[in-house]
């Protein structure tokens, strides 16, 4: 029998959501399980079981993860050494000379603590100039006694390997490779030339050093994970979702995990493009507001914003990453008292206890207690009525830990809470927006995540945007894009060189070279030739400046036309161009095999849905408790408008807007909710 079932998990701080698709039938079937971090996969494989799906019947796995990044911030990785350049161990520690904004000025600012000490960073002999020559031979008897050194003396798991100009040439870092596989055979290890081409020995360090600390972790997960459903009868392809879109085969992922390393917000990203397509919304900015936290992404001309130098706990990584803000502020987001301020987050209750009102041993409040005390959840309708909310602890909660203290209402410090996690979220918007040249008005604002619905309509109207687009079964809704995601690698190299001076056919050739290596992943993963497609950007900046801007390569009439794209490009970016000649700095091409994807149904419900009730619950518009209409989603028509204020409930996940705000059907089923402005 034909598998015809494409199946997707996301696991998130609170839930795994799983999602399955079946090709044949066309129907799309959604569950949630809490979240098990002692051992994440338990949690993926409930949320299967939960979906009655046999794995015998699944064609595809496409999973995306936390585990990476929640090693890096929990500090949880694999004892890490390096090794380099002899006289250049410190680079890792001097880094940049640049802060935070926020850091800027304050004297007791304190650099996060590096992954990897002075005593686990080694330095051998071994040379390369800036074009990729050997000025001096590798030590190879050095390399074995800093590999036996790191594992013997500092009990390494995870060696990572950076060597200068190495993205010129990478001859020295794959022989040292060679030595400490054959040296030390059972360490993890992380060549920065495997990683990324590109100049900046301190990045490529860090983004090596990161690759390296959550490698060996990831292994085991993946293969863990890969043999418990292979176990089940699964015997398709698996994949793991790339930071940057798309996704990799699990076994690619196992090679560099750093891709993976935001790979849980990427799905919700790939989903929201897919669907702005569809329904002629190429300009969107992307809030996933789930248990533990808010990751918000712009779309602009219908793909996200990439970013190729970023951060995580300020360590540099040179990937290729969705230009993601994340804060903490989710449902179970903690409210707290400093003096008599009330603050929200980061801190959070997350899967275990969770918020007091889940009945799991939590204590402290949460957003979600508040959303209970301000009438937007029924504690009789959570997951769809399978986990029943404990509505009076959580009031007791509330009251006792923050009210009191206060001298305010219940209604009053749950209202308080939605209002400083509301600013919260809108600030890190304006990163996004505001403070690089865009008019956040100017486009329509995604809510997903399971407290999305309830919580993005509000950050909408602080925002002014007129338009807020809730898709089908949102609370999943990150799981339901990675089914979207076709597999995606990238390979770059810097090429620095004046525009002018550019030969156009050593452009060409390395362009080419970048190209067929990427041709041919593909084609060893089984793609045939017209499912690759191939995309050509060029990072520029003018002569003297840091930053870089990306181009377009692709179709170039001649090198002028590049200029221009690039003259273009910055002066939509920044409002301006300048006198000083065009510089290129990297090349990148990314190499795309398209998959099978569902397709999007439109809504079959007959006749327009009634109100089943009536809920009363704060109503931000009118700054006042009040009635709201409750509404059945799956009841609702393609065309139905709906007055706020308003309630919207589906199984996993409760849409509410104000009166100063209308929600309409699409033809799709989805909810554009609109003024507020």
């Amino acid at each position: 029998m034909t598998s015809s079932h494409h199946l997707a998990v996301d696991i998130g701080g609170t839930f795994v959501d799983s999602v399955t698709f079946d090709r044949e039938s066309g129907e799309l079937a959604v569950e949630k399980a809490s979240t098990t971090p002692a051992d994440p996969t338990a949690g993926v494989v409930n949320a299967i079981e939960k979906l009655g799906l046999d794995l015998a019947d699944a064609s595809s796995f496409v999973h995306g993860t936390t585990l990476g990044i929640n090693a890096l911030l929990e500090r949880e990785g694999a004892r890490t050494g390096i090794i380099t350049n002899e006289g250049f161990r410190d680079i890792y520690e001097i880094g940049r000379t640049n802060l935070k904004r926020d850091s800027m000025y304050d004297i007791r600012y304190n650099k996060p603590e590096l992954l990897v000490p002075r005593r686990r960073r080694y330095g051998v002999g071994g040379r390369l100039d800036a074009k990729g020559n050997e000025v001096e031979p590798l030590d190879e008897d050095a390399v074995r006694d800093a590999a036996r050194e790191l594992v013997d003396e500092w009990d390494c798991e995870a060696i990572a390997v950076c060597f200068l100009h190495s993205y010129q040439n990478d001859e020295h870092e794959r022989r040292a490779g060679e030595i400490i596989r054959e040296e030390v055979p059972g360490v993890s290890l992380s060549l920065s030339s495997e990683i990324t081409r590109e100049y900046r020995e301190y990045e490529r360090t860090s983004t090596a050093v990161l690759d390296a600390y959550i490698k060996p972790i990831f292994d085991n997960y993946v293969e863990q994970l890969d043999d418990t459903v292979r176990d089940e009868g699964f015997d398709g392809s698996f994949f793991i979702t790339r930071s940057g879109g798309g996704a990799l085969t699990a076994e690619s992922a196992t090679t560099a995990p750093v891709h993976t390393i935001l790979s849980g917000p990427a799905g919700g990203l790939i989903g929201a493009s897919f669907v702005g397509d569809i329904i002629g919304r190429e300009n969107l900015i992307a809030v996933d507001f789930g248990g533990t936290s808010m990751d918000a992404c712009v779309i602009e001309d219908g793909a996200p914003a990439v970013e190729y130098e970023s951060a995580l706990e300020e360590l540099p990584m040179m990937i290729p990453v969705f230009d993601i803000r994340t804060i903490g502020a989710g449902g179970g987001s903690i409210g707290w008292l400093d003096g008599n301020l009330l603050k929200v987050g980061p801190q959070s209750a997350g899967a275990d206890p969770g918020p007091i009102c889940y009945g799991h041993g939590g204590s402290e409040p949460t957003i979600t207690d508040a959303a209970l005390a301000l009438g937007f959840m029924d504690p009789d309708q959570f997951l769809g009525g399978e986990m029943d909310l404990d509505a009076d602890a959580a009031l007791s909660g509330i009251e006792t830990k923050l009210a009191d203290e206060l001298g305010q209402s219940i209604e009053e410090v749950s209202r308080g809470m939605f209002d400083v996690a509301l600013a919260n979220t809108v600030g890190a918007i304006r990163e996004i927006t505001v403070e690089k040249g865009l008019d956040p008005r100017d486009f329509t604002m995604v809510a997903y995540g399971g407290a999305g619905p309830m919580f993005v309509p509000l950050v909408a109207r602080e925002l002014g945007v007129g338009e807020v687009l809730v898709p089908q079964a949102p609370s999943v809704f990150s799981a339901w894009g990675m089914l979207m995601s076709d597999i995606v690698y990238d390979e770059s190299q810097t090429y620095i060189s004046v525009l002018e001076d550019v030969d156009h056919d050593e452009f060409e050739r390395r362009f080419t070279e970048l190209e067929e290596e990427l041709t041919e992943q593909l084609s060893v993963e089984g793609f045939a030739d017209e499912t690759q497609s191939l995309e050509r950007y060029v990072e520029m900046r003018y002569l003297g400046q840091e930053h870089t801007v990306s181009v377009p390569g692709q179709d170039l009439a001649d090198l002028d036309e590049l200029g221009e794209r690039f003259e273009a490009k910055h002066e939509s970016r920044y409002g301006h161009t300048m006198d000083d000649p065009p510089q290129v700095v990297h090349l990148r091409v990314r190499g795309i095999g398209e998959t099978d994807k569902p397709t999007l149904e439109k809504a079959t419900a007959d006749g327009a849905g009634e109100p089943v009730g009536v809920r009363n619950a704060y109503d931000f518009a009118a700054g006042e408790m009040t009635d709201f209409d409750v509404y059945k989603r799956g009841s609702l028509a393609a065309g139905q408008t709906i007055e706020g204020p308003a309630i919207v409930f589906e199984p996993t996940t409760t849409i509410v807007f104000h009166s100063d705000q209308t929600a309409e059907v699409d033809d799709y089923g989805h909810l554009l909710i609109q003024g507020g402005v």
